[in-house]
């Protein structure tokens, strides 16, 4: 599967995964989805965006978790 709206780049957010051209962090656009924003919604908040943009941060989140990529804390 080719990913090619995400790019991650030391010199941008600090290698942090955005959509690719802009600083929008892939985890921005899914902490959004989670609190219930639609499409719609970070499409208006962030008109640099495309609906594609918002499905491949979906699609990338998803392997990540698929490749075990996931920043957890440790629970007590």
């Amino acid at each position: 599967m080719s990913l090619e709206r995400i790019s991650v780049d030391h010199r941008i957010m600090g290698g942090v995964p955005c959509v690719r051209g802009t600083r929008i962090p892939v985890s921005m656009i899914i902490g959004r989805l989670a609190e219930g924003a639609t499409h719609a919604d970070i499409l208006a908040d962030y008109p640099s965006l495309v609906s594609e943009d918002i499905d491949e941060a979906l699609r990338y989140a998803a392997l990540a978790v698929e490749q075990g990529e996931l920043p957890l804390l440790a629970s007590a």
